[in-house]
């Protein structure tokens, strides 16, 4: 079991940054794949980046493709989520998850933090 806390979501204006942490819980974290999914208003959770066990292999939706950077420690048992050059449409709630599998496939994931709130303002 693997329980995951999403942290520094907020407020930002177009064109600012933010840094997502998720902290898991456990001693198993880098048995486990991490990614990044977000959810807006009214639209499906889609996927965000995903990372492999060991950091080396990442991989990103082309929507957040050379803005958003996804990393890990492992001694730390923490997953970040860098997002430069926001926009609104970066607007959602941001998950993040744990799995066996390296995948954008939301189905990889067995275990999902409860998700923090980003706002990009125009």
């Amino acid at each position: 079991q693997v329980q995951l806390v999403e942290s520094g979501g907020g407020l930002v204006q177009a064109g600012g940054s933010l840094r997502l942490s998720c902290a898991a819980s456990g001693r198993t974290f880098s048995r486990y794949v991490m990614g990044w999914f977000r959810q807006a208003p009214g639209k499906e959770r889609e996927f965000v980046a995903t990372i492999s066990h060991s950091g080396r292999n990442t991989y990103y939706a082309d929507s957040v493709k050379g803005r958003f950077t996804i990393s890990r420690d492992n001694a730390k048992n923490t997953v970040y989520l860098q997002m430069n050059s926001l926009k609104p449409e970066d607007t959602a709630v941001y998950y993040c998850a744990a799995g066996g599998s390296y995948s954008s496939g939301s189905s990889a994931y067995d275990y999902w933090g409860q998700g923090t709130q980003v706002t990009v303002s125009s």
